[in-house]
């Protein structure tokens, strides 16, 4: 149990508590103008020591920067590409502004503050995109988050801050005939933009792929690797999900993946660079050759990711269900499918209704195709 001491102060009686921390060192607090308040701060100081919640003062000097490193090495378990981009918002937004300051002094309308200017910009920057004001925004809440967990200060400033809305761009759906255009601008490069448009796979995993991972018997590609491009390089790891997955190809599309498997060993590359590496993406550089293709096949700009919700289109097209793409893209999820493509189901919608039509019409349809039948009101006799 601590003490409390009377001292005379140039403002006249005061009373200090002195105490012992968790650690058992002493410590004290002073300037209170009454026994009655010494003793209140003492009562709720061995309560929070008895119930594990006590902060520590001093603990709430810890700046941002010395806190930031240690929760940016605990994300060791997002892909490499993750890990960049999060690096590059610590560096170029959050660091900069928060780096230096104490973390018990950071205040909620502080952070409000700073993402609004982030999202309009200033004089002197331009606005920043919401996902990048987002990431930023994890970012100093992740560390702070951190920071209410090792009991160094007692909530989060920076939980409840107004973030904007993320815009969603439309999604681009590529027709039979348009997909089949493309392949002749594409030349050398037909049989990975088809593999890409009629199988989902994003462009590290097709790249990834290596002549073992094709089974042109059973019409199957395992994915088990991911090739993506960071800060300069390409790095090779798992797929997105962290999950291999084996995804089917028609039937036209053995030929060509034969042909590309040719003259390889197990372990080559089915679509490298021409030289046995991996490529690049090709909307990273200006007029590229997916960039001529479009062209030639007038076609609007778009990504080479687009061909990804191409292929979720043509399968939906075929009939396939919300699960068999959920399957095929290697979604974590049928919801996160359902999310990101609900626009491709709204005919279930119309077959929905349709087969109510059939199910009711013997019944309670056939009320409503009775001759001079007039509904009333209810508790009308």
């Amino acid at each position: 149990m601590g003490s409390i001491t009377a001292y005379e102060s140039a403002a006249g009686k005061r009373y200090r508590v002195r105490y012992r921390k968790p650690d058992h060192s002493q410590t004290d607090k002073r300037g209170f103008r009454t026994k009655r308040e010494a003793e209140l701060f003492l009562a709720s100081v061995e309560m929070k020591k008895a119930t594990g919640e006590y902060i520590d003062p001093t603990a709430a000097r810890a700046t941002v920067d010395r806190l930031g490193e240690a929760w940016l090495g605990s994300r060791s378990h997002l892909k490499p590409s993750s890990t960049y981009v999060y690096e590059s918002a610590w560096r170029l937004h959050v660091e900069p502004r928060w780096g230096k300051a104490m973390i018990g002094s950071i205040r909620h309308t502080e952070v409000q503050a700073w993402i609004t200017e982030l999202s309009n910009g200033s004089e002197r920057k331009k606005p920043k995109s919401a996902t990048i004001v987002r990431r930023s925004h994890d970012i100093l809440a992740g560390i702070l988050d951190s920071a209410v967990r090792d009991h160094l200060i007692p909530s989060n400033p920076a939980r409840g801050v107004k973030l904007p809305r993320r815009s969603s761009r439309e999604h681009v759906y590529l027709t039979n005939e348009q997909i089949a255009a493309l392949l002749v601008a594409c030349g050398d490069h037909a049989p990975l933009v088809a593999t890409l448009a009629y199988t989902g796979l994003r462009w590290g995993e097709a790249t990834a792929l290596r002549v073992r991972d094709v089974d042109t018997r059973k019409r199957r590609l395992a994915v088990v690797q991911n090739a993506v491009y960071v800060n300069g390089s390409i790095v090779v790891g798992t797929p997105k999900t962290h999950e291999r997955r084996s995804v089917p190809f028609p039937q036209f599309l053995t030929a060509p993946l034969k042909d590309a498997c040719k003259r390889r060993s197990l372990d080559g590359i089915v679509f490298d660079d021409g030289r046995g590496n991996y490529q690049k993406t090709p909307t990273m550089a200006a007029n590229s050759w997916w960039d001529r293709a479009l062209a030639a096949a007038d076609l609007p700009p778009m990504t080479i990711h687009d061909l990804r919700h191409t292929a979720a289109s043509l399968a939906v097209s075929a009939g396939a269900n919300v699960k068999a793409v959920q399957r095929m893209l290697g979604h974590a999820s049928a919801a996160m499918t359902l999310d990101t493509y609900s626009d491709l189901f709204d005919d279930d919608l119309d077959e929905v209704a349709e087969r109510l039509n059939l199910a009711a019409a013997p019944s309670a349809g056939a009320f409503w195709a009775t001759p001079n039948l007039s509904v009333r009101p209810s508790g009308e006799k």
